[in-house]
């Protein structure tokens, strides 16, 4: 029955979300220019790949690319990493304390993203740090999102306490203890937190909208915003710039299921 249920969620997933896909890789290798076709093609008429070199000549994108890159890969790995400490803290803490954390987080994530920005942008600006990429990196210092923590407190606390009393006789510290045990353990969670942290900081407009005026400091949603406002009526450029921003995305989803689907899994040992 639940393979019944997986094969029926897998169909739907396909049907939804391959098609658009189909639809945006095919107008991305149409002939820029020409009018658009009164019905869907999924092989263009002629074929061309005008329209990608347009979109990186036109909108910057090699280097909005390289400097999405940075941040990601700045901002990715240390968002994961501060959760996981925060996670496994908030696990291991007196019960009070805990409670009262995980109603400020639940009340954290349902204020809207938006109230921060005037009171973050006065802190940058006060600081002299607009118009570089710091302000997009700095949130992953607090962990990105109380969303993350949370999820790696309820990992860490489900864990058997017989891990931690063994641990805790091996006189081994906290460091230790969530390096060597706890967060293998909880791979599958580091995955799927590392692939959402990667998509959600990739495909950011907001901040960078906010804090970079440099066109040579635009991250790739920024220049192709950029992009689509040069001439809206020449879709395929902008069709092109959209598959290029979301082959890296792609990547990094199937690389975390594989990492997410490994039969090994990693556990350390008591020395």
């Amino acid at each position: 029955m639940a393979q019944a249920w997986r094969t029926v969620g897998a169909v739907f997933v396909v049907l939804v979300f391959v098609p658009p896909l189909l639809l945006l890789v095919s107008g991305s290798f149409t002939a820029p220019g020409q009018p658009p076709s009164p019905t869907p093609q999924l092989i263009p008429d002629p074929l061309s790949t005008t329209g990608y070199e347009q979109a990186v000549a036109l909108g910057g994108l090699a280097r909005a690319t390289l400097n999405s890159l940075l941040v990601a890969a700045v901002a990715v790995p240390l968002s994961v990493l501060v959760a996981s400490w925060a996670g496994f803290a908030l696990a291991r803490s007196a019960r009070r304390v805990t409670g009262v954390v995980v109603a400020l987080s639940l009340v954290a994530l349902m204020a809207p993203a938006t109230a921060l920005l005037v009171p973050r942008f006065v802190i940058f600006r006060s600081l002299g740090l607009t118009d570089t990429l710091v302000p997009l990196i700095a949130p992953a210092l607090l962990g990105a999102s109380p969303l993350y923590v949370l999820v790696y407190y309820l990992a860490f606390r489900a864990l058997p306490t017989d891990l931690y009393d063994a641990c805790r006789l091996a006189d081994l510290t906290p460091l230790q203890t969530w390096w060597r045990f706890a967060l293998p353990v909880v791979r599958p969670v580091t995955a799927a937190l590392t692939a959402l942290a990667f998509i959600l900081t990739w495909s950011n407009l907001l901040d960078p909208l906010v804090y970079v005026y440099d066109r040579d400091l635009f991250t790739l949603p920024l220049a192709l915003r950029s992009l689509s406002v040069l001439d809206p009526t020449n879709f395929p450029v902008f069709l092109a710039g959209a598959v290029l921003a979301t082959v890296p995305p792609v990547v990094v989803f199937v690389i975390a299921q594989w990492w997410f689907l490994r039969p090994d899994n990693p556990r350390g040992r008591l020395r």
